[in-house]
């Protein structure tokens, strides 16, 4: 059946109604007249009456109308008599108790009957009619569609979205900053479109392929782009679709998703969010995962009865691979790993380019720049500051968008929306003041921090009264110790910043303590970065290897007299910094006072002003 003509099942109910009303019409008679009991007894006086049918509770009859209507009151003879009635018309009158009636009937010479009243025909007719009707139209709508397609066979079936080359509308050309990943993928390309190649070596294309990395990076657009160059069907469902309530649907749909794919090979099967049904078996002992394990069991049979050549190729994307079932991962299933990171400088670069396209881009807006501001933005977070730079420059009703509509969307979606409405009294301004002061002064003042590019006390999103915006100069992927205590001295900045002005501390500090005490910890118990402890991992990652979400914490694997000592590193850590920080402001306590004043007076403080400002020898020299 054409999925896209319309049901007739309406039509089948609507001729199925009209059939059922029409036979009805048809086997009943028209309806007796009928006479209360008085006018039939005036009317069996007058000689009017033949051909009648004692029942029980009724008395059926004919009447001859002609001349009635001096009998009958007038209302009484006219519905007797309408137009167009026949001259002898059947009656029906209610019997009620008169011993007379059967004498009077023998003096008028009125032939009469008894009759047993019996109704079974119609009564029979008023439900098996309506069953013989659904009966049909079931029988009608069966014939109609294949077997085992019938509404609860499609419980079973696979909920694949089947695209082609012209659907995807994704090519090569439009995934941009994961250069590496699309190499590993354009092999497969290369197979899909001239098998032999390989073939002819005694190679085969990799049955499965794992596309592996953190939200927003492009796993499932660059997996339509291999379908887009391909220019095969690609199949399109998610890990969750699989499992539904009832038992077996899982394992039935995925059999069809199999048989699918065969039909149309060559072609490519895409799951994403693969961690939803291929999450590692016996990891909890709740009955109630055994439909998702069958579902799992089930995968797994199809790809090892999967033939190689059959060019269908297998692509999943997945951003929490460590939860995979390892029956997945073995060569002969999913047999290469593609890794997709964040991208570096010039990857964000290009993805900002790709999107910024569409816009009308002033001649001074350099995304190179942008892409600097960036670092780990992933590709969708790139796409999202393009479009609220857009959307920026549009609420100003610019004719194009620049660079100060790109600088608002990084702090839109870095920081939070700006919230100038809140008010905050005069001494809460004063100490995000000097809180902020404190925390770019001591970054400015540390050789391996990264540099301060704006401070802001006007507060943005739910909880940040203010902000110290610090870019690096480049990408990192390895920190010293040098430059992880210099970190931790720019987190403790505001807070003592706070204590040396005011000589008292505010709550605002919580997020920097936070942080300072996992990195303190960090350096202690997984990075070995404490000579009392030494070269000692004690604390394994607790998160993801791609998402933020900590992992359940398992119990630790060391004493309590090792716990007792890595709390006091970690304490000893904090403690030193802090002397450090006190020591510096205390120099520089002229500038601190400056900085904060000017926050006061105008509430962000650019790059460009701050290094004027720390570079005066006075803050009357501004």
């Amino acid at each position: 059946m054409d999925p896209k003509k319309p049901p007739l099942t309406p039509w089948y109910l609507l001729g199925g109604l009209a059939l059922l009303i029409a036979l009805q019409f048809l086997l009943s008679a028209p309806p007796p007249q009928n006479l209360g009991y008085s006018d039939f007894k005036t009317l069996l006086r007058a000689g009017k009456l033949s051909d009648l049918s004692i029942g029980a509770t009724t008395i059926e009859g004919k009447v001859d109308t002609d001349g009635i209507a001096r009998l009958l009151p007038a209302a009484h003879v006219a519905e007797l008599t309408a137009p167009g009635a026949r001259k002898i018309r059947d009656f029906l009158t209610q019997r009620v108790e008169d011993p007379g009636l059967v004498g009077e009937l023998d003096a008028a010479r009125v032939q009469y009957a008894a009759s047993a009243e019996n109704h079974w025909f119609s009564s029979t007719l008023t439900w098996l009619l309506p069953g013989l009707l659904l009966m049909g139209l079931y029988l009608m709508m069966m014939r109609r569609t294949d077997p085992g397609t019938g509404p609860l066979a499609q419980i079973g079936r696979s909920q694949a979205k089947v695209f082609v080359q012209k659907d995807t509308g994704v090519h090569f050309a439009d995934v941009e900053g994961i250069d590496e990943a699309k190499e590993e993928l354009m092999e497969v390309v290369r197979f899909l479109k001239d098998p032999e190649r390989y073939r002819r070596l005694g190679g085969h294309i990799p049955k499965g392929i794992l596309i592996v990395g953190a939200p927003g990076t492009g796993k499932t657009l660059l997996a339509k782009a291999v379908a887009g160059e391909a220019g095969v069907p690609f199949l399109s469902i998610s890990g969750s679709e699989f499992v539904e309530m009832f038992v077996g649907v899982g394992a039935a749909r995925v059999r069809d998703l199999f048989r699918q794919a065969e039909d149309v090979a060559p072609c490519i099967i895409f799951v994403d969010e693969l961690d939803a049904l291929g999450k590692a078996r016996g990891v909890t002992g709740i009955g109630g995962n055994d439909e998702r394990e069958q579902t799992l069991n089930q995968l797994l049979v199809e790809m090892d009865g999967f033939d190689s050549n059959s060019r269908v190729l297998i692509l999943a994307a997945t951003n929490r691979p460590e939860i995979l079932d390892p029956a997945l991962l073995r060569p002969g299933r999913f047999d290469r790993h593609v890794a997709i990171d964040r991208p570096d400088v010039r990857g964000r670069e290009k993805i900002l380019r790709l999107h910024a396209r569409r816009l009308v881009l002033a001649a001074e807006v350099d995304l190179a720049v942008v892409a600097a501001k960036t670092p780990g933005f992933a590709g969708a977070d790139l796409a999202n500051i393009v479009n609220e730079a857009a959307l920026h420059a549009a609420r100003g009703d610019k004719s194009a968008v620049d660079m100060q509509d790109f600088e608002s969307a990084i702090d839109r979606v870095v920081i939070g929306l700006e919230k100038r409405n809140r008010v905050m009294n005069a001494r809460e301004k004063e100490t995000v003041a000097f809180h902020e002061a404190g925390h770019a002064l001591i970054a400015e003042s540390r050789p391996n921090a990264d540099r301060v590019s704006k401070v802001s006390i006007i507060p943005r999103g739910i909880g940040a009264l203010g902000f110290t915006q610090q870019l690096p100069t480049e990408d990192r992927y390895l920190l010293r110790r040098s430059e992880l205590l210099d970190r931790l001295d720019v987190l403790l900045g505001g807070r003592v910043a706070e204590e040396i002005v005011f000589g008292d501390v505010s709550t605002g500090a919580e997020d920097d303590l936070q942080k300072a005490t996992d990195m303190a910890r960090h350096m202690v118990a997984r990075y070995g970065m404490s000579d009392a402890l030494g070269q000692v991992v004690f604390d394994a990652p607790r998160r993801s290897a791609f998402l933020d979400t900590p992992s359940p914490q398992e119990h630790p694997g060391y004493s309590e007299h090792t716990a007792r000592a890595i709390d006091q590193e970690i304490a000893g850590l904090l403690a030193a910094a802090r002397e450090r920080v006190e020591r510096t402001l205390r120099e520089r306590r002229a500038a601190l006072d400056a900085l904060a004043h000017l926050l006061l007076e105008e509430e962000v403080v650019g790059r460009e002003r701050l290094e004027r400002l720390l570079s005066a020898p006075a803050p009357g020299n501004l």
